[in-house]
């Protein structure tokens, strides 16, 4: 065994461990699931995984009190520093891509009080994200509340989304919109006739 192979070994047994020792404290964790540490986690009491879900390192799963809930459904993988806030609802479905970096937030901070910091502002604008089956968000991609990502749809790089995506659409920008749809049939080029 090369040093490659005997760090993937180690890497691959203290997440198995870290897992484990996680399981007790969150509402459910499916079978054949890895959370790769470190990983924070915030009110883990309501945050629901499913089977075969990988969490990346440098993951924030946070769940606001009193009723935030974290849905992730079987299948989905996470790359890391991704981070996942619910003060409402946040649910990612099944087989569901991340790449790293992304943020889904259900709410965000107020700041309508001049005198009071934002940070010491109440969370507000509670609309519930959802994440359907088999979607792909690119790298720093941005989900803001009240947002649906359609089934199977791909959201491109550094796009930050505030209204629905589309089931089977690409999606970049920032706002992001539709550039195309995946059931379009592409054009066959144009024949040449030779005379």
């Amino acid at each position: 065994m090369n040093t490659a192979q005997a760090f993937e070994l180690a890497r691959t047994a203290r997440d198995r461990a870290f897992t484990l020792a996680m399981k007790p404290s969150l509402a459910e964790l499916g079978a054949r699931s890895r959370l790769s540490m470190p990983i924070q986690l915030v009110g883990s009491e309501r945050v629901s995984i499913g089977s075969r879900v990988y969490l990346g390192p440098g993951c924030w799963l946070l769940t606001h009190e009193p009723g935030g809930t974290l849905r992730i459904g079987d299948g989905t993988s996470i790359a890391g520093h991704c981070v996942l806030s619910a003060a409402a609802s946040v649910e990612i479905g099944r087989k569901v891509l991340f790449a790293r970096n992304v943020y889904v937030a259900d709410h965000r901070h107020g700041f309508g009080d001049e005198h009071e910091a934002i940070l010491d502002q109440p969370i507000e604008d509670l609309r519930p994200v959802v994440v359907e089956d088999g979607a792909w968000l690119g790298q720093n991609v941005v989900l803001l509340p009240g947002v649906t990502v359609g089934r199977g749809a791909v959201v491109g790089a550094n796009s930050v989304i505030r209204e629905d995506v589309p089931p089977r659409s690409v999606v970049a920008g920032s706002p992001g919109r539709v550039v195309r749809r995946l059931d379009e049939e592409p054009q066959p080029a144009a024949l040449k006739l030779l005379p």
